[in-house]
C-alpha cells in the first residue's frame, strides 16, 4: 500500500525533478573528471616515467579500462532494479577511492593498469546508474535534453580536467599534483551519492510501460536481432572504438609531429570539450530531428574527421580535425541513449541500456587492441585510415538497417529477426 501511495504522488519530467537531476549531473561531471585525468597524461606517463616504449604496452591500459567498463555495464543495468540505482552509484565511489593514489605514487605498470581496471568499474557503475536514474527521473518527454545535458557534464568534464591536468604537468611534473583532482572528485562523487542523491524506483513504478515494446530477449535483441537496436549498438562499438584509437594513439601522434605537452593538451581537450559542449544543443535535437539523421551524419563526420588527421601537421589543422571529430561525437552521443530508451519499455530499459553500453565500451578495448596490431604492420597512416573506414562503414549501417524510429514497433518475429 505504501508504494502505491508514494507512486501516485510521483511526478516524471525534467522541470518537476530538476534539483535531484542536477545533483545527477553534477555526480557525471565528477564521473568525466576521473577519466579526464588520465586522458592527457597516461601515454605520456608510460614512456618518461616507465620507459615504455611499445605503443602495444602503452595501449594496455585502455583495454584494460575498455573491458572492465563494459562487462560492468552489463552488469549495472542487470542489477539496476534489483540492487538499486543508488547502491550501485555509492559502490562504484568507493570504487574509485584509491585510484589517483596509485596513479601518483606507484612505481609498477601493472599497478597503472590495474587502476584502470578500477577506473572501468567505477565508470561502468557511477555512469551508467546516473545514465538510468536520469532516464527514470524524466520519463518520456525532454529525454533528448536530459541525455544531452547528462553527456554535456560528463565529456565537458572530461575536456576540461585533460587540459588543467596537461597545465599542471607542464609546470609541476607527471606526478603527483595532477592526480590529485582525482582525489577530489572522488570524495565529492562518494559524499554527495550518500547524502543527497535518492533513489528513483517509484519513477519506475509510475512510468507507463508499453507492452508492445516488450523485448523477448533482451540481450539478444539489443545485439543484433532489433533493427533499431542493433544497428545503435553497433554504431556505439565503432564510436567508442575510434575513441579508443585517438585516446592512446592521438597524444603519441602529436608529439611526433612536434606539439608540445601543453599543445597536446589542448587538441586533446577540444575533442572531448566540443563533444561535451555539444551535446547541450544535439540532445535537445534530437528531441525533434529523426534519431537516423543524427546517427547517420555523426559517424559520417567522425569518419572524414579521422581520415583529414593522416595529413595535418599544423597545430591549427589538429585543432579543427579536433573540433569537427567533437562535434561528430557530440551529434551521435545522446540519440544512442534515447534511441535505445525508446526502442524498449520502462521495464526493461536499464538492462538494454546496459547490453548497448556492454557492447560501446568493448569498443574502447577493441580500439586499442586493433590499433596496437595495425600499428606494427601497417604504421600510423594505415592504422587511421582503417580506423575511419570502420567508423564510415557504420554510418552506411545506420542508413541502410534502422528504421526512422516510429513511435510503435512491431513485435519481433518469433525466431528473434526483426527484417
Amino acid at each position: 500500500m505504501k508504494q502505491k501511495v508514494e507512486t501516485k504522488s510521483i511526478k516524471l519530467g525534467l522541470r518537476e525533478n530538476w534539483q535531484q537531476f542536477a545533483w545527477l549531473v553534477l555526480v557525471t561531471g565528477f564521473v568525466g573528471g576521473m577519466v579526464g585525468m588520465e586522458r592527457t597524461l597516461l601515454p605520456q606517463l608510460a614512456e618518461s616515467v616507465f620507459h615504455i616504449a611499445s605503443t602495444s604496452a602503452v595501449l594496455s591500459f585502455i583495454v584494460a579500462f575498455g573491458i572492465t567498463k563494459a562487462i560492468t555495464n552489463y552488469f549495472t543495468g542487470a542489477l539496476a532494479n534489483k540492487l538499486g540505482r543508488r547502491n550501485l552509484l555509492i559502490i562504484g565511489w568507493v570504487i574509485g577511492l584509491p585510484i589517483p593514489w596509485i596513479l601518483m605514487y606507484t612505481h609498477s605498470w601493472n599497478l597503472v593498469v590495474l587502476a584502470n581496471i578500477l577506473l572501468g568499474l567505477n565508470q561502468g557503475l557511477t555512469w551508467s546508474s546516473t545514465v538510468v536514474m536520469k532516464m527514470d527521473l524524466v520519463g518520456e518527454k525532454n529525454r533528448g535534453m536530459a541525455m544531452g545535458l547528462n553527456e554535456f557534464a560528463g565529456y565537458l568534464a572530461v575536456g576540461l580536467v585533460a587540459l588543467l591536468t596537461a597545465y599542471l604537468a607542464s609546470r609541476f611534473g607527471l606526478r603527483p599534483y595532477p592526480f590529485m583532482i582525482g582525489v577530489v572528485f572522488s570524495v565529492l562523487g562518494l559524499l554527495v551519492s550518500l547524502f543527497i542523491i535518492k533513489d528513483t524506483q517509484f519513477h519506475v513504478a509510475a512510468a507507463k510501460v508499453a507492452d508492445n515494446l516488450q523485448l523477448r530477449r533482451v540481450f539478444w535483441d539489443t545485439t543484433l536481432f532489433n533493427r533499431n537496436l542493433s544497428a545503435v549498438t553497433q554504431a556505439g562499438l565503432v564510436n567508442n572504438l575510434n575513441d579508443g584509437m585517438a585516446w592512446g594513439l592521438l597524444p603519441v601522434l602529436l608529439a611526433n609531429r612536434g606539439l608540445h605537452l601543453t599543445e597536446i593538451g589542448l587538441v586533446t581537450a577540444i575533442y572531448p570539450g566540443v563533444w561535451g559542449i555539444g551535446q547541450l544543443f544535439t540532445g535537445r535535437l534530437a528531441d525533434f530531428v529523426s534519431r537516423k539523421s543524427l546517427l547517420f551524419w555523426g559517424m559520417l563526420l567522425q569518419g572524414i574527421s579521422l581520415m583529414l588527421l593522416v595529413w595535418a601537421t599544423s597545430l591549427n589543422q589538429f585543432i579543427m580535425i579536433s573540433f569537427f571529430l567533437g562535434l561528430g561525437t557530440a551529434l551521435v552521443y545522446p540519440t544512442f541513449m534515447i534511441a535505445i530508451s525508446e526502442n524498449t519499455n520502462p521495464a526493461q530499459r536499464p538492462e538494454s541500456l546496459g547490453v548497448f553500453r556492454l557492447w560501446r565500451d568493448l569498443g574502447y578495448a577493441i580500439g586499442a587492441l586493433l590499433t596496437g596490431v595495425l600499428l606494427a604492420y601497417s604504421g600510423v597512416s594505415a592504422t587511421i585510415f582503417a580506423i575511419a573506414g570502420f567508423t564510415v562503414f557504420s554510418a552506411l549501417v545506420i542508413q541502410f538497417r534502422m528504421q526512422q524510429t516510429p513511435d510503435v514497433l512491431p513485435v519481433p518475429h518469433p525466431t528473434g529477426l526483426s527484417i
